[in-house]
């Protein structure tokens, strides 16, 4: 399951308004994970949105991905959870991590920027999956440091899955070599979404 495209929502390009119906063209189109990215709703009003997520994701065989939020994550029995930085932008410890793994049981990935060092903790502690990025100058994040795709062939030897983020258009996902997931946001959620998704889908699989 931890293979494909990976759906980000954005506050902006996907309110929750037309969420739902994003979500389902995303699923269409051949999406194998959907996170939910929101850093600024409460736990108590974030936990109602994400109950009918949860099911429409659950319905189609796509893992459901909450950003961040552990406690809440924990409370609503997320499917997965992903974490990046603290609240004060450092990473966390390889003893910070080891108790989030052992406070949550479901599936954990971990953004690791392009720090081989913090993957390596992530697979030790038990988590799933890592992410590198940004691969390529994004516009979600303008400010974002890129990174050297050759790490990907370096955390072949993590022995978990790879996900590659960043600035990931159809024409040049077919640069990413080794990672397993692909994880986008302006370019599934901006234009025709279903043809968005598989066109990434085809391109990433012939790369």
């Amino acid at each position: 399951m931890l293979h494909g495209i990976y759906a980000i929502s954005d506050t902006t390009l996907t309110p929750y308004s037309s969420l739902a119906s994003m979500l389902k063209d995303a699923i269409k189109g051949g999406i194998s994970l959907f996170q939910l990215r929101d850093k600024t709703t409460p736990d108590s009003k974030l936990a109602s949105l994400c109950e009918p997520l949860i099911e429409m994701c659950k319905a189609h065989n796509v893992i459901f991905v909450l950003n961040d939020r552990i406690e809440l994550a924990k409370a609503i029995k997320s499917p997965a959870l992903h974490i990046g930085k603290k609240d004060d932008d450092t990473p966390y410890t390889k003893e910070e991590l080891k108790q989030i793994r052992a406070q949550y049981s479901g599936i954990l990935g971990v953004s690791c920027y392009g720090d081989f060092n913090l993957a390596q903790n992530a697979a030790l502690i038990g988590a799933d999956y890592v992410a590198f990025g940004a691969c390529f100058q994004s516009s979600t994040k303008p400010n974002a440091k890129t990174i050297n795709l050759d790490i990907f062939t370096q955390a072949q030897t993590l022995g978990i899955p790879l996900c590659a983020i960043g600035g990931i258009q159809k024409d040049n996902i077919k640069q990413i070599k080794g990672a397993q997931m692909v994880a986008c946001i302006s370019s599934i959620w901006q234009g025709e979404i279903t043809k968005n998704v598989q066109e990434l889908l085809e391109n990433f699989k012939q790369g």
